[in-house]
């Protein structure tokens, strides 16, 4: 049940995004909001003060308070075309350890048996890719810990970057780290295997752990 400040936002926000209240409005005065609401003083300053939280209304003292603009709706894309050096794709694993370790940690504590599904199915994809399809199996792994998330914010920003947040460090990995050696192969499944094997099992701070030390690990070969 909406408290009555809760009511005069959602009455005021609907105003606003409706286009009503355009930007640059002056905000309805206390004793309006009162007329019209039928409710106190103090709670349609509280609401004034939640629009202001939120980004909508601005206040000046002596004037009252105004509305704002509402930020356009984006989608948050990352161009891997503009990935053009060494720093760059380091940059780049950088920024995929803090992300893809808290995706694996709520991958964790959210499994459920359809996405336990997913990633057992990447996993063996993975394991049974051979050279040609090693880059897709392996973005096809990381994208199912996603999904497992249950964050669609994860799951966007890998797709944002595809595969090629994959295919990117591996041309600048010396040829004992290229997916046709042996050893190297090895190693990834390893690594693969200990994430997917903490995710299934629930275990949090394992799969944070597990997906740190693999893209660490990624990370070090790049540098090496």
């Amino acid at each position: 049940m909406k408290t009555r400040s809760q009511h005069v936002v959602a009455g005021l926000k609907d105003k606003i995004l409706r286009g009503d209240l355009a930007p640059g409005t002056k905000l309805p005065s206390e004793a309006e909001l009162v007329e019209e609401y039928a409710v106190s003083r103090t709670v349609a300053r509280e609401a004034v003060t939640r629009l202001q939280a939120e980004g909508l209304v601005e206040t000046f003292q002596g004037r009252g308070s105004f509305v704002l603009a509402v930020p356009e709706p984006s989608s948050f894309t990352l161009e891997t075309s503009a990935i053009r050096n060494q720093h760059d794709v380091l940059a780049m694993v950088d920024f995929r350890i803090g992300v893809e370790s808290e995706a694996a940690a709520l991958a964790a504590a959210r499994i459920v048996p359809a996405s336990a599904a997913g990633i057992t199915a990447a996993h063996e994809s993975f394991t049974a890719a051979g050279h040609e399809g090693a880059v897709e199996a392996d973005f096809a792994f990381h994208r199912a810990i996603a999904v497992a998330s249950d964050n669609r914010f994860y799951l966007d920003l890998l797709d944002s970057l595809g595969p090629m947040m994959i295919m990117l460090p591996r041309t600048r990995l010396a040829s004992t780290y290229s997916m046709s050696d042996a050893s190297h192969v090895e190693r990834v499944q390893r690594e693969h295997d200990n994430i997917a094997a903490a995710v299934l099992a629930g275990d949090v701070e394992t799969a944070r752990a597990a997906m740190r030390v693999h893209l660490g690990n990624t990370r070090r070969r790049l540098t090496s």
